[in-house]
């Protein structure tokens, strides 16, 4: 009787591809754009970008257990194991049309596939993003500088954009997108404190400490809010 040479598929087959190629990519970059396809369709590419958006949803429920997620409901943190996924594959749709059009400005002869492509190759750095981002500030500043890094690299690999050109649009990007994250999670902090006062101020009043502070507490808080808004 003759074996069947029919092999079903693992899900090995599937998963050991996607981590080679992340580790590629993150080990060599510079090999990696080189040698990358620039056709090829949109199916891997898209599957590489849901599988590193479910790698960094389960990350991020594991932080959130361990109390290490910054301003993450543990709640939210597990449904964003579902929800990161189909995130990261709208965004990868909707960056790759911000970076296709930046690249065709710089002189890019190249097709939103490969566009999508680089991408999409790079977000195999958004996993390990995710951790980072646990570090206050400098988290978000250090996964911006690795992203913009990596796609300078895409950009004078694949796009054939001259170095200098790409390090000037991409890095100014980089640091308009670092300085609005800093300035972002620094009012957020100011906000949360804010909160907490009034919140043991409002406590001390119900417990009867001068109830005519409540209306001034409440006043202030609000009056804060709206200057620390218009800061932004």
């Amino acid at each position: 009787m003759e074996e069947s040479t029919n092999k079903k598929p693992k899900i090995e087959d599937f998963i050991v591809p996607i981590i080679n190629t992340a580790i590629k990519l993150i080990i060599d970059p510079l090999g990696f754009f080189k040698n990358m396809a620039k056709s090829g369709g949109f199916i891997e590419p898209l599957i590489f970008i849901v599988a590193m958006g479910l790698i960094s949803g389960i990350l991020q429920a594991i932080l959130a257990v361990l109390g290490l997620a910054r301003g993450v409901a543990f709640s939210m943190a597990i449904a964003s194991i579902v929800i990161a996924p189909v995130l990261m594959a709208i965004f990868g749709f909707i960056a790759t049309f911000v970076l296709f059009i930046i690249w065709k400005i710089m002189g890019s002869r190249e097709s939103f596939e490969t566009a999508f492509r680089c991408y999409a190759y790079v977000s195999a750095i958004v996993p390990i993003n995710t951790v980072i981002s646990i570090i206050p500030y400098a988290g978000s500043v250090l996964g911006f500088v690795w992203m913009t890094y990596l796609i300078i690299i895409a950009s004078v690999e694949v796009h054939k954009i001259k170095p200098l050109i790409a390090w000037i649009v991409f890095g100014a990007i980089c640091t308009v997108l670092s300085v609005s994250a800093i300035s972002s999670q620094f009012i957020a902090k100011k906000q949360k404190s804010e909160i907490q006062n009034w919140q043991n101020t409002y406590k001390e009043e119900l417990q009867g400490v001068r109830p005519e502070k409540t209306g001034k507490a409440t006043e202030g808080f609000l009056k804060s809010l709206q200057e620390g808004a218009g800061k932004k």
